[in-house]
C-alpha cells in the first residue's frame, strides 16, 4: 500500500524581493524517515483552496515557524510590530484545525503548530511569554551553533494517563526550547498533556478528536531518528495516519489511539 500523505502547510515569506513558500526540510524529512508517511507540501495564502489537500489528507503536520500567529485571531493587539506574523497561513491553519477535528484526522502541531491549536480552538496567548512574571525565558540563544540552540533546555512532567505518555512511556522527559510565544488562557475542548517547570503548557490534545490529537511546544523533528521520545511521537503519529487511511478504505469509522512503541 503506497503510504500515507501528510499534509504540511508552507510559511510565506519574501526572500530577496520575491514571495515564497517556504517549508523547513527537517519537517518533511521527519514525516518521511521516522513517520514512515508522505509529504503533501500545501500552499498556503488561498483560504478555500486548501480543503482538496485535506481530501487526500491521512495526516495533517502544523511546523513551527518564525512567523507568530497574528493577535488579532485572540482579541489581542500587535506587541511588537518588529516580529513577523503570517496571516495568509493563519488563513489556512486555524479553520484547518477546527476541520481535522471533525473528521478525526490524526494530526501533529509543533511549537507555532500547537499555538494554532490553541487559537483555532478559543484560546489565548502570551505574544512575550519571557515578560510574564514567574516565567521562564523559553527562546533559544542566539549567534550560537545549531546543535546548541535546539539542545536540551528544560524537563517537562507528562500527565498521567495521558495520550502523550501512552505515546512516549515516560513521565519526565527533557525538551529543547525555541520559543516566544506560548499559551496563555488553554483553549476550551484542550486538555493539558505536559507542564513545564514555569507551569507553561507544553502539550495538549484535542478533547473532541476521536483519534491521534497532538501538539507540543518544543521541536521533535530536530534530529528525530537521534531522540528516542522525538522518534516514538512520530513513529505513533504515523501509525495512526496509517490506521486512518485503513479506516477511510473500510468506511467511515475513528482510528484507534496508538500505543507506546
Amino acid at each position: 500500500m503506497t503510504p500515507p500523505f501528510v499534509m504540511i502547510p508552507c510559511d510565506n515569506r519574501a526572500i530577496g524581493g520575491h514571495l515564497y513558500h517556504v517549508l523547513g526540510r527537517k519537517y518533511a524529512d521527519a514525516v518521511r524517515l521516522a513517520a514512515d508517511c508522505l509529504p503533501l507540501i500545501a500552499p498556503t495564502g488561498g483560504a478555500s483552496e486548501f480543503l482538496p489537500y485535506l481530501d487526500l489528507a491521512d495526516g495533517i503536520l502544523l511546523t513551527g515557524s518564525p512567523a507568530n500567529v497574528h493577535p488579532s485571531n485572540f482579541g489581542q493587539d500587535v506587541l511588537d510590530p518588529a516580529l513577523p506574523l503570517d496571516e495568509e497561513r493563519d488563513s489556512v491553519t486555524l479553520p484547518l484545525v477546527r476541520l481535522a477535528t471533525e473528521r478525526g484526522i490524526p494530526l501533529l502541531a509543533i511549537c507555532r503548530g500547537l499555538q494554532e491549536v490553541n487559537v483555532a480552538m478559543g484560546g489565548s496567548l502570551h505574544q512575550a511569554i519571557h515578560e510574564v512574571p514567574g516565567k521562564r525565558d523559553h527562546r533559544e540563544a542566539r549567534g550560537v551553533a545549531l546543535e546548541q540552540q535546539y539542545g536540551p533546555a528544560h524537563d517537562l512532567e507528562i500527565v498521567p494517563h495521558s495520550q502523550l505518555e501512552q505515546i512516549v512511556g515516560e513521565r519526565r522527559i527533557t525538551v529543547n526550547s525555541l520559543h516566544g510565544q506560548g499559551i496563555d488562557t488553554l483553549a476550551p475542548g484542550l486538555i493539558a498533556e505536559a507542564i513545564a517547570p514555569d507551569h507553561v503548557i507544553e502539550a495538549v490534545r484535542v478533547g473532541a478528536h476521536p483519534g491521534f490529537s497532538l501538539g507540543v511546544q518544543w521541536h521533535p523533528e530536530w534530529q528525530v531518528l537521534e531522540n528516542p521520545v522525538s522518534l516514538r511521537i512520530f513513529r505513533a503519529f504515523g501509525q495512526a495516519c496509517r490506521a486512518y487511511r485503513l479506516s477511510r478504505a473500510r468506511g467511515p469509522r475513528a482510528p484507534t489511539l496508538p500505543r507506546a512503541a
